[in-house]
């Protein structure tokens, strides 16, 4: 199979240089042009894909070689991208920035040449005038393989210093594709982890997209960048799909349940229609209910989990911890993906029925999987306050950022995975939980040092680290066949 979706990866030399506005606004200003546009994002980023849907109407994807490996890179882009008429992807950290140790793995680079895409360089030009052609040219020519296609120069100051920019590029032989002027930023506040969530703020993020939107198509060239994106080359793979993936990834056997364990947290309901069951059996009394928790406080997540869910015969419920005091009826699993719930620890503290509820799933037996998180909202405690109390433990915040790439192996057997198993993570949070595992400890982590952390206990897998399921699809099928059986 080919495929050749026109595509732009939009990069810069560092974090900070408007990155995400740039790849925002052009999702937006394409989408009002009414062209089907699909985002994307490098990395782990959970916040931007959030931005990036409601630019384009669409569930915002993440690409990231070192969660998913560079194998599926590929069909999980051809996969969000089906039906569009342009992909926008936007990068993480500087274009050539990946895991720590790791060479370019998982970098801006290492994905713009997996998906044979022409880089757009955004450049903060607020402090250069002559120098921007050596920068330019550096990151152009530092790797063969990579095709910068165009600049975008942002935070220009004037008239004269466009002119001094323009005039500097010439000799660099790579297009101005847009420049925009050095104005009041876009509203986008952020705090201890990054950008504040679409899910907190919908309205201001609509107004801020639109701003995006407006500063994209006054400074830049859009029938020049569509003409670049139509460049890109084709792409042989076949499109991702969560069925066909799960089809030859079966489970691994079942763990004998032990006492302790805590439910898991399913997050967004698949778009179209409901597949069949995994025997190709269309009764929805054979679909297993799985609860997935969002809202405000709970936003971070994959959008193949659930479809893969889904794929293996769940029937994926969202809810939300703020808002609703009971488990959806008829609950067998649930999923606690990431977010902020230090954020709103005070409001989830004060759902007690929700808290009891999902306590009371918990010790049933029936399968919990809860991420950072999730992890929290399972405690004893969180900052002081009460929170379900499914692992004797508690959680506070700290000053200390723990991020990065982990790589991990399952220490226990649990409905996620047996003992053995190996999965690539992403570690990302200020708070601490104490103790920071326990007798049947979730992972084992090889990198920055060894340790063990996190919990599992009768049918909750609990733990700091974030996983891509599509990179173990079998997670779906053995937490889908554990829900039946529990």
């Amino acid at each position: 199979m080919s495929s050749s979706i026109p595509r732009l990866v939009i990069a810069a030399p560092s974090s900070g240089s408007g990155k995400t506005t740039i790849a925002t606004g052009l999702m937006a200003a394409f989408a009002a042009r009414g062209l089907a546009v699909s985002p994307h994002k490098v990395g782990p980023d959970y916040i931007d894909p959030g931005y990036h849907a409601l630019a384009t109407g669409r569930v915002g994807r993440n690409l990231d070689a070192y969660l998913c490996g560079p194998e599926l890179i590929g069909p999980l882009f051809l996969h969000g991208a089906c039906g569009c008429d342009i992909a926008v992807v936007e990068g993480v950290m500087g274009l050539y920035d990946g895991a720590a140790g790791e060479g370019e793995l998982a970098s801006t680079a290492h994905v713009a040449k997996l998906l044979r895409a022409p880089v757009v360089l955004v450049v903060d030009a607020s402090s250069q005038s002559r120098s921007v052609a050596a920068l330019v040219h550096g990151f152009a020519s530092w790797d063969p393989q990579v095709r910068v296609g165009g600049v975008i120069l942002n935070k220009v100051a004037s008239d004269r210093h466009e002119e001094l920019l323009r005039e500097a590029l010439d000799s660099a032989g790579v297009p101005v594709l847009g420049v925009l002027r050095r104005v009041a930023q876009v509203d986008t506040p952020s705090r201890h982890l990054g950008l504040v969530p679409v899910a907190e703020r919908h309205a201001a993020a609509v107004e801020a997209v639109t701003a995006m939107a407006a500063q994209v198509e006054a400074g830049c060239d859009l029938e020049g960048l569509l003409g670049l994106a139509r460049s890109a080359g084709a792409l042989s793979c076949a499109p991702w799909v969560a069925a066909e993936v799960l089809s030859s990834s079966p489970p691994p056997p079942l763990p004998v349940p032990t006492l302790g364990a805590a439910p898991p947290d399913p997050r967004f309901r698949p778009e179209g229609p409901r597949p069949q069951t995994p025997d190709g059996l269309k009764d929805a009394d054979r679909r297993v209910r799985v609860a997935v928790a969002g809202g405000s406080a709970f936003t971070f997540c994959y959008a193949e989990q659930a479809e893969l869910l889904t794929a293996a015969g769940a029937e994926v419920v969202p809810f939300d911890p703020l808002r609703d005091e009971q488990l959806p009826d008829g609950t067998r699993g649930l999923v606690i993906g990431g977010g902020f719930p230090e954020v709103y620890a005070a409001e989830l503290s004060g759902n007690e029925p929700l808290r009891k509820a999902v306590a009371a799933l918990a010790g049933s037996g029936a399968p919990v999987a809860a991420e950072c998180a999730g992890l929290l909202y399972l405690c004893r405690e969180l900052d002081g306050l009460p929170m379900c109390g499914v692992l004797d433990v508690s959680a506070r915040m700290s000053e200390r950022l723990t991020l990065g790439y982990r790589d991990a192996v399952a220490v226990s057997d649990s409905v996620l995975a047996p003992a053995g198993t190996r999965m690539r993570a992403h570690e990302f949070h200020r708070t601490v939980v104490e103790p920071g595992s326990g007798t049947a400890p979730a992972w084992g982590v090889r990198t920055p040092v060894r340790r063990v952390e996190g919990f599992v206990q009768q049918g909750v897998h609990a733990s700091y680290l974030h996983t891509h399921w599509a990179a173990q699809p079998g997670v779906a099928r053995r937490f889908v066949e554990r829900c039946r059986t529990s």
